[in-house]
């Protein structure tokens, strides 16, 4: 699977045109030609349904009325052999039970011949392959979380994601310390998770401890416990979090945030493998293995005299570094399919995918809140939508300003991406950008628009396809050759 941050513009797709036909046949197959389609022509309908099953095929493009077997027969065999693949039926006899029978059987849509503009077929032909992109990508997609299920809801596949998976199975089979160094919303609770659950302990008890929710003496009392008496409110003798983790492990989450009272009571923990109780005057053992995290720099705390030195080379045996959503954006489309097919399962939805402006303009935000904030703005678009393919304009406002929709590339702050991937964002930003202005400059004429940028006819509407630039306000042209083919055909 590609490692590129971005949904690149999408191969050019392979379609099967069958059509008993020759002149329609051909003219279908000219204009998708020269729009940079793979097509593969048959004049006979058995014969299509073997070439179907090849399966390089994403769009086939079948009439209804054809000898031998009929068009809606073939539907339903290449449905049959190909689930995948997204049909377009052509008919000179439309009627809406035609229309309705059709995609019963499973078409994406169909055509009516004569066809009334050239960019019909087209236009019908990029949506069913961009349909049939967007589907194989959530299929790769989920193959790549299948690929990692063991790491529970631990998602990535960049290489510093790939690093602390390798470092989470090595360390899990000891019983080390180990702290875990990352800005908030980055995942470190799912790491220890992870480590808890591949080791001996999985079994016993894992007990998750905000150490920055509590207050000092609420704080030592959760941790170490309480005798009855020690304290106003102490009416009963308690344990602590340590002793109830006896045998399993304690994740101390923002243990930057510990008082200095508390903190050598940790040392004493990890020295001696027993902890006293409040007002107590005997410890007790405990076999508790630790795991700490903190969004602050340790080391820098020791230095300012804020975190005990002795108690953090206690807790930094071993050092799980997470970084930041922006510096992998590569995992940003696993991570969004990941959260919405969590999320849609829980509004029981069916949406199954995002557009590749969509996902652009995901990739391109520089996520301060990390894996949380995405976590986030998936599940409010999956409660909002009524789509099966969110788009830009599903996701919380500012996204609909990505680079795609023609704003500055510079606010999306493309200098946390890799030379690359940046250049590549700038340079489709630009190139959406100036395709537009030429379009509303030459009232959306698209060969007016192609003669000013010097670029031939059929490769500029392939350019505005890429771009999902003005799709819906390209108008047929009066002098090019792809309008003979159509008068062929009609």
């Amino acid at each position: 699977m590609s490692s590129s941050p971005t949904t690149p513009a999408p191969k050019r797709a392979k379609v099967l045109v069958v059509d008993d036909d020759q002149i329609v046949l051909k003219a279908v197959s000219t204009i998708l030609t020269r729009e940079g389609y793979q097509v593969v022509s048959i004049d006979d309908a058995v014969e299509g349904l073997t070439a179907a099953k090849d399966p390089s095929i994403d769009v086939a493009v079948l009439d209804i009325k054809m000898p031998n077997l009929s068009g809606m027969d073939l539907l339903r065999g290449i449905k049959a052999a190909r689930s995948d693949v997204e049909v377009i039926m052509m008919t000179a006899f439309a009627t809406v039970e035609t229309a309705v029978e059709a995609v019963k059987a499973g078409a994406y849509d169909y055509l009516t011949k004569p066809f009334e503009n050239i960019d019909e077929v087209s236009m019908t032909v990029a949506k069913a392959a961009e349909r049939k992109a967007l589907r194989d990508r959530a299929r790769a997609l989920e193959e790549a979380l299948s690929a990692r299920n063991q790491f529970e809801d631990l998602v990535g596949q960049s290489s510093q994601m790939r690093a602390v998976f390798k470092l989470v199975e090595t360390v899990s089979h000891s019983t080390a310390t180990v702290l875990i160094q990352g800005e908030s919303g980055t995942g470190k609770e799912l790491v220890a998770r992870a480590i808890h659950y591949r080791s001996a302990r999985k079994d016993k008890p894992f007990i998750a401890v905000n150490c920055s929710a509590l207050t000092d003496t609420l704080l030592d009392a959760e941790l170490f416990g309480h005798v009855k008496g020690s304290f106003t409110g102490a009416t009963y003798n308690k344990k602590g979090f340590f002793e109830a983790a006896d045998g399993g492990t304690i994740f101390l989450d923002e243990i930057g945030d510990v008082p200095p009272a508390t903190q050598v009571r940790l040392l004493r923990v990890l020295q001696e493998g027993e902890v006293k109780r409040v007002g107590a005057n005997e410890p007790v053992k405990v076999d508790v293995r630790v795991i700490a995290a903190t969004h602050v720099d340790l080391s820098r705390a020791k230095e300012e005299g804020k975190f005990r030195e002795d108690l953090f080379y206690r807790l930094n045996v071993i050092t799980i570094d997470l970084p930041p959503l922006r510096e992998r954006p590569e995992d940003v489309p696993l991570l969004t399919h990941h959260f919405l097919k969590l999320y849609t399962a829980k509004a029981g939805k069916r949406v199954t995918g995002f557009t590749p402006r969509a996902l652009e303009a995901l990739t391109c935000n520089r996520w301060t809140g990390n894996v949380r904030e995405l976590e986030n703005v998936i599940e409010r678009a999956v409660v909002l939508t009524s789509k099966e393919v969110l788009d830009t304009d599903d996701l919380p406002p500012g996204f609909q300003e990505a680079p795609q929709a023609g704003a500055q590339v510079e606010v999306f702050s493309l200098a946390h991406l890799p030379y690359a991937q940046a250049k590549r964002l700038a340079m489709r930003a630009f190139e959406r950008r100036y395709l537009t202005a030429l379009l509303e400059k030459h009232n959306h004429n698209v060969s007016s628009a192609a003669r000013a940028a010097g670029v031939d006819r059929s490769n500029f509407r392939r350019l505005l396809k890429q771009y999902e630039v003005a799709g819906r306000s390209m108008k047929r042209s009066k002098d090019g050759d792809d309008d003979d083919a159509l008068d062929a055909a009609s």
